[in-house]
């Protein structure tokens, strides 16, 4: 299967346009999104009901890992009813008054995206919660007895926020996004295939053969990560004079040590200690990391969470456990004691 290169949008960029490539692979309308199809149906629905009342659609909030598209979707969001979107991130408002800016600078309909919204200071939240329900601003000039309350009418406004932990956004923000709250979820290979195709077509490259199903197997179920890869295996296929085949992809993401599970070079290291040094478990994460010479944190956040998604490895309260199919990952023949020693 091989893609044709539709529009391209880098053919009249500049050289300094290159370095916002990753922003030219983003979709800019709603059919050129792939996946999350009960998301956008719901915010299809949304988007016409309140420009049948002319009314700014309601505050949304996306979370889930990172590089599924929350940001993308915000922007789809600004697109679909001709508004502007302001960006910001939550470390970026240290204090009240850089909320305050922000929100006094918005014009009618304008759309206010703020990423990683977990990390938000608890105070200006406070701040927050009349701005997203009345539509006010509350700002106490001075202190002690001299000090006053002026509250400032904003204009009208939707809120759009992301965050990769929802568990650490407070329950009174989590209840104000009114328009709902939703979860975006890992995308399938023919998914990630569609991505791929899309993405190759905006770089400029033909994708022969099952290119695409090769970098979808190795994706781990994530866009960003794709379209990463792609951009990897281009480089390879220019610098080797070659065509971007399935066998170039490979040859490409062999260099970065990235295996046909998507696992890269510290994830079979984890597997490997755990079935080499532990028999197989059950073993500490702490005893893991200090046999790599990793941080604990790195393993948890960055590397168990795709192992166990695989099933490649199991948490339980005794310690990580490698199943048999890490074994089999490995090309190592699966114990039956340690079966049986787990299970007895």
């Amino acid at each position: 299967m091989s893609s044709t290169p539709p529009n391209n949008p880098l053919q009249s960029s500049n050289k300094e346009d290159f370095s916002f490539l990753d922003q030219a692979l983003r979709p800019s309308r709603f059919d050129e999104y792939v996946g999350q199809e009960t998301i956008k149906n719901n915010l299809k629905i949304l988007l016409q009901a309140a420009r049948e009342r002319a009314h700014p659609p309601e505050h949304l909030l996306f979370y889930g890992p990172p590089g599924l598209g929350k940001t993308t979707l915000a922007h789809l969001i600004a697109n679909e009813i001709g508004c502007q979107v302001k960006s910001t991130s939550g470390p970026a408002i240290e204090k009240v008054g850089d909320l305050a800016s922000i929100l006094t600078n918005l014009s009618p309909g304008d759309i206010l995206f703020i990423d990683e919204i977990h990390r938000l200071n608890k105070t200006i939240e406070e701040v927050l919660y009349p701005a997203m329900e009345s539509g006010v601003l509350d700002i106490i000039i001075g202190k002690g007895p001299s000090a006053r309350t002026i509250q400032l009418d904003l204009p009208p406004f939707t809120m759009i926020a992301a965050t990769t932990r929802i568990a650490l956004l407070s329950a009174p923000l989590r209840s104000r996004f009114s328009g709902g709250t939703f979860r975006l979820e890992f995308y399938t290979d023919e998914e990630i295939e569609k991505i791929v195709h899309r993405s190759a077509g905006i770089l400029g490259v033909t994708l022969v053969d099952d290119a695409a199903r090769q970098i979808a197997e190795r994706s781990r179920s994530t866009p960003r990560t794709a379209n990463y890869l792609l951009k990897r295996a281009r480089d390879y296929a220019q610098v080797q004079k070659s065509d971007l085949s399935s066998r170039s992809v490979v040859e490409a993401l062999s260099l970065l040590e990235i295996d046909h599970f998507g696992l890269t070079a510290l994830d079979r290291k984890i597997l490997e200690t755990i079935v080499q040094k532990f028999n197989g478990g059950p073993v500490g994460l702490s005893t893991i990391a200090a046999a790599l010479s990793e941080e604990m944190a790195t393993i948890e956040e960055v590397n168990e969470p795709y192992l166990i998604q695989r099933g490649l490895l199991e948490r339980t309260p005794r310690g990580r456990i490698a199943t048999r199919l890490a074994y089999e990952h490995l090309g190592l023949e699966y114990p039956e004691e340690l079966a049986k020693r787990l299970f007895s």
